[in-house]
């Protein structure tokens, strides 16, 4: 598989496929994160998949773009949530992205789109999720929007459903690739303090509540063994478990380097 890029997801997606897949391009760069609202940035990953359907199509080969499944995409009160029905994407980011997924519709090449939620796993960038609670928390003060929730998925469970929809040629589709679990801060953050054995005095910003709740429906349909993935009730334990260790490490590293310099 050819990937372009060198983030979080690129890493994982380059050690785990390695050599196979060898018609397919993923594109893991370009704007990953809702916060950003800058135009050129914007225009430059337009580019970028421009150019790559380009070439995509003039050798026959897959296209994998990673959209969205955030509450930029799917948190406006008339969203269902599925790929299939309607979406009022809510940022710049999520009206970006649709944008670009249907650009790949349109192109003529082979192509797959992948709304992601926030996935989860060894090598994020600090200012996502987890790793800004972790460090909030070992600060021993973490700023909560309260009535937010977030869909999170383990960075090995999604590559182990990309593989899946690969092997079985599954093309020219938008899938959600989510847990379908809309897990509340408030229970993210309870998680993870008993997993690191600390409590953190707790600054509640009130927030419109937005939940975005994603429908896996077609994802469970379509990637073999999915009930194996133990989605459910005890996923979000299941996923502190299998990162809090790396959270914690990364997090005090953070802080550490923070005190060096401050």
């Amino acid at each position: 598989m050819e990937i372009i890029g060198n983030g979080f997801i690129a890493h994982h997606t380059r050690r785990y496929f390695g050599d196979r897949y060898p018609d397919v391009t993923l594109i893991a760069a370009g704007v990953s994160t809702v916060l950003v609202n800058d135009v050129s940035a914007f225009q430059r990953e337009s580019t970028l998949v421009y150019d790559v359907i380009d070439r995509c199509r003039a050798t026959g080969r897959t296209l994998i773009f990673l959209s969205t499944a955030s509450t930029g995409m799917y948190g406006a009160d008339r969203s269902v949530g599925s790929e299939g029905g309607a979406v009022f994407p809510l940022t710049p980011y999520g009206r970006h992205k649709l944008c670009l997924e249907h650009v790949c519709a349109l192109s003529g090449a082979r192509w797959l789109v992948l709304r992601l939620s926030h996935i989860v796993g060894p090598g994020q960038s600090p200012h996502q999720l987890l790793p800004s609670l972790t460090r909030q928390l070992l600060s021993g003060s973490v700023t909560l929007h309260s009535g937010v929730s977030r869909d999170l998925l383990d960075v090995g469970d999604m590559m182990r459903m990309i593989d899946s929809l690969l092997g079985q040629g599954i093309r020219d589709e938008v899938i959600n690739v989510a847990s379908g679990r809309s897990e509340a801060i408030e229970d993210i953050v309870d998680g993870l303090e008993e997993r690191l054995g600390t409590r953190a005095e707790r600054k509640l910003v009130d927030m419109p509540a937005k939940r975005g709740d994603v429908r896996i429906e077609k994802l469970r349909s379509l990637v073999t063994g999915f009930d194996d993935f133990g989605i459910g009730p005890g996923y979000l334990k299941s996923l502190l478990d299998r990162n809090v260790d790396e959270l914690a490490e990364s997090a005090r590293r953070h802080l550490e380097a923070a005190a060096v310099g401050a």
